[in-house]
């Protein structure tokens, strides 16, 4: 080989193989500093340390992530925009196209204003989370496991309902990826909301997760699937509290 030609192709390669160093060096950091807003964003030392609703359920769970923020409303105002949650009710007020046929409500739907233990609050066409604790206007506690998840998925309903088309592509891909990766897992969802003394109410949400699975892609999977629950219940809550600030106001 023409030495000029072999000299530039040896140069390319390393040069790949230094930029696929840099490039995984820099996800790295970037994952460390994402898991680092996940722990600390919006959260007060005492939301993390206290227990809340659900915390039974998942009495040592792999994960446990406590969020909060301050909405200017009463927690009878938040109340309902958390009962009317869910695909094909009132949304999950984030990133609509991920995992929504259309966009979140922006207002209230009274056909979806009431919730009791044991109602579904659907992720999807043919399942979702089950409701285990309702507390009006203080706590909401959704749960999750592997076993409700076969049961949605091998009922003879969700088999005469189940259309992929019903459901955005990216809901599909996180549904399939779902049920290949993880293995047996509890999941729970609680809300609170804490009323103020200015009149206002601080939201805090907290997500716990258990999984028996302890093999390398597992363990790999679960700080992007992190991530990933993150960024979309970062924007849940934003969503939330626009959407109830905005009625506070135009009610007066």
């Amino acid at each position: 080989m023409f030495w000029p030609v072999r000299f530039v192709l040896i140069g390319a390669w390393r040069l790949k193989l230094i930029v696929m160093a840099a490039a995984a060096g820099f996800a790295v950091g970037m994952l460390r500093i994402i898991r680092e807003e996940q722990r600390t964003w919006g959260i007060s030392p005492s939301d993390a340390r206290r227990a809340m609703p659900g915390d039974d359920l998942i009495a040592v769970p792999d994960i446990s992530e406590t969020r909060s923020l301050r909405i200017d409303a009463s927690p009878d105002a938040v109340w309902p925009w958390l009962t009317q949650m869910g695909f094909g009710r009132g949304g999950w007020y984030s990133y609509d196209s991920i995992d929504m046929m259309g966009s979140s409500a922006n207002e209230l739907l009274p056909e979806y204003g009431e919730l009791a233990e044991g109602d579904l609050v659907p992720t999807h066409a043919t399942g979702g989370f089950e409701v285990r604790v309702v507390d009006p206007d203080q706590a909401l506690v959704l749960y999750l496991d592997s076993e409700l998840v076969e049961r949605q998925l091998t009922s003879a309903e969700a088999e005469a309902e189940l259309s992929t088309e019903e459901e955005p592509a990216a809901l599909q891909a996180a549904g399939v990826l779902g049920g290949v990766s993880m293995s047996e897992f509890r999941a729970t969802w609680a809300f609170e909301l804490v009323p103020e003394a200015d009149g206002s109410t601080r939201l805090v949400e907290r997500m716990r997760f258990l999984t028996t699975g302890d093999g390398p892609m597992q363990q790999l999977s679960l700080p992007f699937m992190g991530m990933g629950v993150f960024v979309m219940t970062r924007k849940h809550m934003l969503g939330i509290k626009e959407r109830a600030e905005r009625l506070a106001r135009e009610q007066g």
